[in-house]
């Protein structure tokens, strides 16, 4: 795993969540397993409002790993102050024949090792390519 540090700000946070969807939903080991290689285990992530610790979040890795849902991330800036790091990326999701797209704002902490500490985020949904060029071929 890269440290924060020692790449792009972008490329880090492309790779830190990319690399953990993968092992993911690519692997039958343990979602516990995989989730304490990525993320310490006093882990605090706030999304829009909703705190989650530890078993919170890896409790949410099941329906991920169940559904294993295609996705893309575009980092459209990210800067690293320490051991924090703010970004701001599209995800885009594709599950079960429906394509989401999220806008995101995220501020977090990482260790030297490269394992998140700390996340908070705020969401938005965005239309994607898919709704655009549907409203574009009915107007």
């Amino acid at each position: 795993m890269r440290t924060l540090n020692s790449t792009d700000p972008k490329q880090f946070i492309a790779d830190f969540f990319s690399s953990f969807h993968d092992e993911l939903v690519r692997s039958d080991e343990d979602p516990a397993l995989v989730f304490d290689r990525y993320h310490t285990p006093d882990i605090v992530q706030v999304a829009d409002g909703h705190r989650m610790d530890r078993d919170k979040l890896i409790a949410h890795t099941r329906p991920v790993r169940k559904n294993r849902p295609a996705g893309r991330m575009d980092v459209h800036e990210a800067l690293v102050n320490g051991d924090r790091i703010a970004a701001r990326y599209t995800l885009y999701v594709q599950m079960r024949k429906k394509n989401l797209a999220i806008e995101v704002c995220f501020f977090g902490q990482f260790t030297d090792e490269g394992r998140m500490r700390q996340a908070h985020m705020l969401t938005r949904s965005v239309p994607t390519d898919v709704d655009q060029a549907e409203q574009e071929a009915s107007a």
